[in-house]
């Protein structure tokens, strides 16, 4: 395994031409908030300035430090007219606005108050810098590499980010866990046999977290107390699902070592038709995000395959595997058993002891009959084969007000 984890290890160093031409963004940045007399700061953020950034990474954050006497000023309109003559910026809706440069690699670009301590953060944006002292200061020889192992991992195992239409490990909460258990191979042994909860305070900030933490924020199976930030839980968002998958991924690779472990798989359309059975059959669909900030459009997209899903299994259609992911648009895929369904469906009623319910469904259905002490309905079915079902839930209002365009591929 040690010799598996070396040869990754070099494999995930990036280019450092990639970060000198960071570096020369930053300094042209600097040059013209300096000639327009603007009290403010650009800084390398997130894992370039931590050194701890991906080989293939193409997403580089870099903050705007604004002096805080500048804290009631509109410092996203502040930074755009600075810098709007010298470079293409698309500007982002968020809880404070911020700004994509989009060259050979994509750099956000984040405003952000001056500040040394957390309390007097106005904005969830303006802690981001202090996450990056601590790491840098935290660091120890060899760890930027366990992070870049950790961040990979999770990435092939699809439960890297924070988005809420992933709810799983963000590059902090890896940073943490690092820090906290010395290593990758540690942190392997040590998830792997994770309890249903896991409670991590790295800088004993307090004696109980869960008493301590709001209870909204103690919800989530993993709860690390921010270092930075004690009243935060730096793991709220994670969602069970990706909390278990880790754990799972964690315990398969330690079986069995590979540099399988590490390799991001995308989707792919003929890769699923190779695999397919002959009672078997596929629908492959492709969606178009909307415009705007991608954990929205992404949760949008997210919302579209689960309403999808749902309403294929609500129409008693068996579903063998499907899957989703957001890259540059939405991919779904539903893998069904071919079959027509019969002609007509049963229908679940109340207890026949709920005279009230009872009477609601037999108003709404013609033909009802007892069973077991229970109302059922016998209707004529809809949809008999899942191609026609599938083209009709594509056309639902709720489908495209959630995507810009949507089709079968």
């Amino acid at each position: 395994m040690k010799k598996l984890l070396e040869e990754t290890r070099k494999e995930l160093r990036p280019d450092k031409n990639i970060i000198f031409k960071v570096d020369d963004t930053v300094k042209k940045i600097n040059k013209l908030l300096k000639e327009q007399g603007i009290k403010a700061e650009c800084v390398k953020g997130g894992s370039i300035a931590k050194g701890t950034f991906l080989k293939n990474d193409y997403d580089a954050d870099l903050f705007v430090k604004f002096d805080y006497s500048l804290k009631d000023e509109p410092l996203s309109d502040l930074l755009e007219n600075a810098l709007k003559k010298s470079f293409k910026m698309e500007r982002v809706h968020g809880s404070r606005d911020y700004f994509q440069i989009h060259d050979e690699i994509t750099i956000e670009l984040v405003p952000v108050l001056k500040i040394t301590n957390y309390k007097k953060a106005l904005n969830v944006t303006d802690m981001s810098p202090l996450h990056v002292e601590y790491v840098k200061k935290k660091l120890k020889q060899g760890q930027a590499d366990d992070i870049r192992l950790a961040k990979q991992f999770c990435k092939s195992a699809k439960v890297y980010g924070a988005e809420s239409y992933i709810k799983g490990f963000s590059g902090h909460i890896i940073d943490l866990l690092i820090i906290y258990y010395g290593s990758f191979e540690q942190l392997l042994m040590q998830a792997a046999v994770w309890g249903e909860r896991v409670i991590i305070d790295v800088e004993k900030h307090l004696k109980n977290p869960l008493k301590e933490l709001n209870d909204s924020k103690t919800q989530s199976p993993l709860i690390i107390v921010d270092p930075v930030q004690p009243d935060r839980n730096a793991a709220a968002a994670m969602s069970r699902e990706q909390f278990e998958a880790f754990k799972n991924m964690c315990r398969e690779f330690l079986k069995k070592p590979s540099k399988e472990f590490f390799k991001v798989k995308n989707i792919e359309k003929r890769e699923i038709e190779n695999k397919l059975k002959k009672e078997e059959e596929l629908y492959f669909i492709e969606a178009q995000a909307l415009k705007g900030k991608k954990d929205v459009v992404g949760s949008k997209l997210m919302k579209t395959y689960e309403f999808i899903k749902a309403e294929i299994e609500k129409n008693e259609f068996e579903i063998i595997k499907s899957d989703w992911e957001y890259k540059d648009k939405g991919t779904f895929y539903f893998i069904i058993k071919k079959e027509v369904l019969p002609e007509t469906i049963i229908l679940r009623g109340p207890p026949t002891s709920e005279k009230e319910g009872v009477d609601r469904f037999k108003e709404k259905h013609e033909k009802t009959f007892e069973k077991n002490k229970r109302l059922y309905a016998e209707e004529q079915r809809k949809y008999r084969t899942i191609k026609s079902l599938i083209k009709d839930l594509l056309k639902e209002k709720y489908v495209l007000e959630r995507v810009k365009k949507i089709s079968i591929i």
